[in-house]
């Protein structure tokens, strides 16, 4: 056996056995634990916690973002709930605006638009220093939520060491196209095995942006620390869920993990898109495991297996697959140790996975691999070469001409749904006359300073 048929047989065969170590417990730990002492039931709060769900936005379907403040609208929650709309300085914003007007009827509802895009992130910290409940509610604009999705997310909440909680995530174009099936399948083992495992030990290490609360009283102490990330001196811009959730367990707090709390969101249905979503995530996780790694020791020895299965097996793998194509190229062999056990693992987690969700689509992930080995491999080499890269690569960001902006009264809002009777009628919206040719809802003197 050559030099470079072994190199790839040797970091095979490490893979396999980290892989096989850390797959193995971490399914074990991702199993339903026993029942909580925790009620079932909001009774530890009296009153109920008052939540604010924060919904940033920029060049939104109209669609999407209906659904998605419908599915707000209508959550079963007998606590104070209020909800923020930010459009983050939106191109069409003419085509959104009626959104918000359709929704402006329910005293629940304020829209905040800013002049010019500002980036997710601070959108965000827009919306959260305007608001005061006493739980924040991070969701997506093309996010939409089951109606319980609050109420379940707060329950967990109960408990004061819990800093912040994810729901469970899935596509809801899972249909469309064969990618959106993969991504689909792909959410479900990330959150039923890698964070449910993680949820264990109180260390979730990423709550996901598009269904995530937070408790107010650590928020408001991490939040200059969040607005004001840096890396190697440069702002750093997205990434926003993991840096928040690693702030909160370095200051002591549990994230956690609600699988029964269901969100579902908008993937990428085609391969250019999807990749410049995992480059993006691919910098923030590397960026943010260098944070992560000083956690570690007052973290679960777990938490130190599951950092390194997820950095050093993609190396061991990559080294593998460079050196089996090298082998190919250069001496016209096939690397039939490697194919063979990368295949027989890929075989044994889709029949697992298939197992423990009880469908056989799960069979189907297999096809995953080939993304995995040949696309997502080099992707993350290139985005760990490129960590100071800070560009969104996704919707082009609106350039849009500065000016001041008005807080302006919806005097005759369109009623929108589950408007609560006998509220004010007036309120509060942020409005720019940054796109000359959109209808406005009204026009008033301003009942706020502006910030």
């Amino acid at each position: 056996m050559d030099l470079l048929a072994t190199a790839s047989t040797v970091a095979v065969s490490c893979y396999a056995l980290l892989s096989a170590a850390y797959k193995s417990m971490q399914m074990a730990y991702a199993l339903p634990m026993d029942r909580s002492p925790m009620s079932d039931e909001l009774v530890g709060f009296d009153p109920l916690p008052s939540v604010d769900v924060i919904v940033p936005s920029f060049n939104e379907d109209p669609s999407a973002l209906s659904a998605c403040l419908a599915s707000i609208a209508s959550q079963q929650y007998a606590g104070k709930l209020r909800v923020y709309v930010v459009d983050d300085g939106s191109a069409n914003r003419d085509v959104v605006v009626p959104v918000h007007g359709a929704f402006a009827g329910d005293p629940r509802f304020s829209f905040i638009l800013l002049e010019k895009n500002v980036g997710k992130r601070k959108a965000q910290i827009v919306a959260i220093r305007r608001s005061s409940g006493d739980l924040v509610l991070n969701v997506d604009s093309d996010t939409t939520l089951a109606s319980d999705v609050v109420a379940k997310l707060a329950l967990k909440m109960q408990d004061p060491a819990v800093g912040a909680a994810m729901g469970q995530l899935a596509a809801s174009n899972r249909s469309d196209t064969w990618l959106t099936r993969l991504i689909d399948m792909e959410y479900w083992l990330a959150c039923n095995e890698e964070r449910a495992a993680q949820a264990r030990f109180g260390a979730v290490m990423c709550c996901c942006g598009p269904c995530a609360m937070y408790r107010r009283s650590a928020l408001v102490l991490l939040l200059d620390q969040y607005e004001t990330q840096l890396f190697r001196g440069k702002p750093s811009d997205f990434g926003e869920d993991r840096h928040l959730t690693i702030l909160m367990l370095k200051a002591g707090l549990r994230t956690e993990y609600v699988p029964d709390a269901i969100a579902a969101t908008i993937v990428p249905d085609r391969l250019g898109p999807y990749l410049r979503q995992q480059l993006r995530w691919a910098r923030s996780t590397f960026r943010d495991t260098l944070l992560a790694l000083r956690l570690l020791p007052s973290l679960d020895r777990y938490l130190t297996l599951d950092v390194v299965g997820q950095n050093l097996g993609p190396l061991l793998l990559a080294l593998s697959v460079l050196a089996g194509l090298a082998q190919f190229a250069l001496k016209g062999t096939v690397p039939w140790s490697a194919v063979l056990m990368i295949a027989s693992m890929t075989i044994i987690r889709c029949s697992v996975a298939a197992f423990r969700a009880r469908q056989l689509r799960f069979l189907g992930f297999s096809l995953h691999t080939f993304i995995n080995v040949f696309l997502l491999l080099p992707l993350k080499a290139y985005a760990l070469c490129t960590l100071s890269n800070s560009d969104w690569l996704s919707r082009k960001a609106a350039t849009l001409p500065n000016g001041g902006e008005r807080q302006i009264l919806i005097k005759d809002p369109i009623a929108g749904p589950n408007a609560t009777e006998g509220s004010e009628v007036a309120h509060s919206i942020r409005r720019t006359d940054v796109l000359r040719g959109s209808s406005r809802l009204v026009e008033s003197e301003s009942v706020f300073g502006g910030e």
